[in-house]
């Protein structure tokens, strides 16, 4: 099955999922985030994009319950960089969830909404973590093309890499950690949507972003970034 890319919905894509299964849900989804070290990829793209700069602005499009813009203002922080950080995701209940789990003192800014209707805004860097699998592949083009027209220092899509050994294993790592029901079925069938090395390129060439590269992440994660 892994031939070809899964299209299918995930459980945590039903709107009528009630606030608390959610948020239950978007919690370990972090958890996974941390045990999967995701979070490592963006830095390193951060390290190389701001550079010496002494401020930067960045949108995350999808922030789920904000734990990587939490993890990028903690990283601002130590370099004494300062930064305008903004999150979008299309569901709204996100919002609430990840203001209250951010200090407020943190000045990350939580929209609901379409990451299109931000274009103009100004943002020198554009990163995604596990969005780009819950994308068709005309949404994924326009979301490159997005990225690439609006980021004036970089953007990095941070994905899954769809492969044998992630998709079997995954589902071993989610009983080991006792995850929700709902990640461990979501988790496995976000593999099997997500994309393989060789997919980005003509991707890639259709939304018209040349000089970006893709490359590979451990232990689950397939990257596509590109520095101005």
């Amino acid at each position: 099955m892994l031939e070809r890319r899964l299209i299918a919905e995930e459980l945590m894509d039903d709107p009528a999922l009630v606030p608390e299964i959610y948020d239950a849900v978007l919690r370990d989804l972090a958890k996974v985030n941390r045990v999967t070290m995701a979070a490592r990829p963006t830095l390193a793209f951060l390290d190389r994009a701001v550079g010496r700069r002494d401020h930067f602005t960045l949108l995350d499009v999808g922030f789920g319950d904000g734990d990587m813009l939490r993890i990028i203002r903690r990283w601002a922080v130590r370099r004494g960089v300062a930064a305008r950080l903004v999150g979008i995701d299309l569901n709204a209940k996100s919002v609430a969830i990840a203001q209250a789990r951010t200090d407020p003192g943190s000045g990350i800014e939580y929209r609901a909404g379409d990451y299109a209707d931000l274009a103009g805004e100004g943002f020198d860097c554009v990163v995604s973590s596990l969005v780009a699998h819950h994308m068709t592949h005309a949404q994924l083009v326009s979301f490159l093309r997005f990225m690439d027209g609006e980021a004036r220092a970089g953007w990095l899509v941070n994905d899954l890499h769809r492969h044998g050994f992630a998709y079997h294993g995954y589902p071993l790592l989610a009983r080991i950690f006792g995850w929700h029901d709902i990640v461990r079925h979501d988790g496995q069938m976000s593999i099997a949507r997500s994309y393989r090395p060789a997919e980005w390129p003509p991707l890639l060439a259709e939304a018209g972003a040349t000089g970006a590269r893709v490359f590979r992440a451990f232990p689950f994660r397939l990257c596509v970034e590109k520095l101005r």
